[in-house]
């Protein structure tokens, strides 16, 4: 599976570099802003794109001395600056479209290359993205994720240059290309926003989604009348692909350890086979009746 993920991230590189270099040639020659916005874009899912496959060779090490708990961090980590490095290109944008409004700076366009170029990113973007979405969701990869939306959000963009471009040769209003770039800068933002702030919940131990803590009560709940979940007991949290899962149970009187051991398995299990990219951490308790014995308990 880790194969599969530095393949697809890997692929990302590779289609990143190809529509820089496209993009930044066709900015430069065609004259028109939202195609240097769009090379900015694309630049920044290089590097986005680059961090992803590196922190996927990093989060698919085995815990360590240093690292107990595992790598899987550091694909938080990289969604986390690829959220931050959307936004900057997003202000990035905006602030060189605003410029080009208010000066009126070289509003001479050449679209018919740009057309061309931006119909070859749609189709290549579509496409890649699509690969790393269906890897991210098998994975439960954050990093994967980020890099999706990334070449997703790329995909709606280079769309509304071309359209952009269109209209421009069209009607020979100049003063579209600026204001496109803006359109695209807004759609960056929010898409590098959503990002940094998934990735930031995971760094700071957020808890995985109330419909999986659901879930997980319900397999207690259905597994033995013998046991239950103590109240308030269940902690969680997304660790890079991983989800953690601490639970205390709490077993009837007469229970035996082997048949308390039986349980806390099938538990397990069937746990596993909802999220099998989880680690379980179960404390097993008595569940007392008689109030002078649970508070000796709880002690």
């Amino acid at each position: 599976m880790n194969d599969i993920k530095k393949c697809v991230a890997g692929l990302s590189i590779t289609s990143n570099v190809v529509l820089s270099l496209l993009k930044i040639i066709t900015g430069i020659l065609s004259g028109s802003l939202s195609i240097i916005s769009e090379a900015i874009h694309s630049i920044s899912d290089f590097i986005a794109s680059v961090l992803t496959f590196f922190s996927v060779i990093k989060s698919s090490q085995p815990a360590d001395n240093d690292h107990p708990y595992g790598h899987g961090k550091y694909e938080d980590m990289a969604g986390f600056i690829e959220g931050i490095l959307i936004i900057f290109a997003a202000l990035f944008i905006i602030w060189e479209a605003t410029k080009k409004i208010i000066f009126g700076l070289n509003m001479d366009t050449e679209s018919h290359i740009g057309i061309i170029v931006m119909f070859i990113a749609v189709i290549l973007n579509i496409i890649v993205s699509a690969l790393l979405f269906k890897v991210a969701k098998e994975t439960n990869s954050i990093s994967l994720y980020a890099d999706g939306e990334h070449l997703r959000t790329d995909v709606y963009s280079s769309l509304g240059v071309m359209i952009g471009l269109i209209l421009i040769k069209i009607t020979g209003y100049s003063i579209l290309d600026p204001i496109i770039a803006i359109l695209v800068a807004v759609v960056i933002f929010r898409v590098g926003y959503t990002i940094s702030k998934k990735a930031c919940s995971n760094l700071l131990d957020h808890s995985i989604p109330d419909e999986n803590i659901n879930n997980i009560k319900q397999v207690i709940k259905d597994c033995s009348a013998n046991v239950t979940l103590k109240r308030n007991s269940i902690k969680t949290r997304q660790v890079g692909p991983t989800k953690d899962i601490d639970l205390i149970l709490q077993f009837v009187e007469n229970t035996t350890i082997c048949e308390c051991h039986k349980i806390c398995d099938e538990i397990e299990n069937k746990i596993q086979l909802l999220y099998p990219n989880c680690s379980i951490s179960i404390h097993a308790e008595p569940l007392c009746y008689k109030k002078n014995c649970q508070s000796s308990c709880d002690k």
